[in-house]
């Protein structure tokens, strides 16, 4: 096995074109894993870590720009008001030397069903920038996950950045694993609320083929607390409503048996985690009186 390191982003993204079979590699969390346990064999390792260029975030247009290489302690640390779901999410990852490591770039690249960063970067609307010597792009996170750990980057390209639009509203997330903690999901569930577009955005992990946003329950929450005045009102929310904004989300998923846990139970835990989430959620909406709707 062959080992790249490039210290700038223009030698990452030349060397990637002349090798675009190169397996890149930032925290290594994901990777060496499949490494280690023969389920990857690359003929190529890049090694990211040295260009700073991804190691930074900044606010762009109103957006917080994370580099790929940003690590989700860092997002704990330095992020938690401005991307509180994703900062929830990356709570929740592994051990303190995994979220060390650990990028939200890489667990994007790998695009497991069961990524912790996927709900909540469905949830805000996030953008992924990837690019290479022919130039960049934005892919609305969404279309990103094309199928089980595949993704929509070209053999050529490399993610550059997350682009997450810091929210008008409160955030959540909630995730079931089979301990409490240095697990990977059994269902996970993220929540936003956009009161400043009278939008809700919600993300599935771990209960599909790939993360996925639960749309029908998105436009029935939205359409309830706008016909209800409760974006205006701050009103306590039904609990019927949660109910069935939780059944919509369940709907949307479309699990399997396997080892962690059965489609069933996945099914009901979706439904149990999405209600609790927009219950906190909207608790903590009601008490934010400071921001404007």
């Amino acid at each position: 096995m062959d080992f790249l390191q490039p210290t700038t982003w223009a030698e990452a993204l030349e060397a990637k074109a002349a090798h675009p079979d190169a397996v890149a590699v930032a925290g290594g969390t994901d990777v060496m894993v499949g490494i280690n346990f023969g389920h990857l064999r690359p003929s190529l390792l890049m090694d990211l870590t040295r260009v700073e260029d991804l190691q930074e975030w900044s606010i762009e247009d109103g957006a917080v720009r994370l580099g790929a290489g940003v690590s989700y302690a860092r997002v704990i640390a330095e992020l938690g008001t401005q991307l509180p779901g994703l900062a929830m999410a990356s709570r929740t990852i592994g051990s303190p030397q995994i979220r060390n490591r650990g990028t939200v770039g890489g667990n994007l690249a790998t695009a497991s069903p069961a990524g912790d960063a996927h709900p909540a970067l469905l949830a805000a609307d996030a953008q992924v920038e990837v690019a290479s010597v022919r130039g960049s792009r934005r892919i609305p996170v969404p279309d990103f996950y094309t199928g089980v750990k595949r993704n929509a980057m070209d053999a050529d390209e490399l993610i550059t950045a997350v682009l997450v639009v810091p929210p008008s509203g409160p955030q959540q997330y909630s995730k079931i694993g089979t301990r409490n903690a240095m697990v990977i999901s059994v269902a996970a569930f993220g929540l936003a609320l956009h009161p400043d577009r009278r939008a809700v955005g919600t993300g599935i992990g771990s209960a599909a083929p790939t993360p996925r946003r639960a749309p029908a329950a998105e436009q029935f929450l939205a359409d309830e607390l706008t016909g209800t005045g409760l974006w205006e009102s701050r009103a306590e929310l039904p609990a019927a409503t949660a109910g069935r904004f939780g059944e919509l989300v369940a709907d949307a998923a479309s699990p399997i048996d396997d080892v962690r846990g059965s489609a069933r139970y996945r099914l009901h835990a979706l439904s149990v985690m999405a209600c609790r989430a927009l219950t906190w959620a909207w608790a903590d909406y009601r008490t934010d009186t400071g921001k404007e709707v």
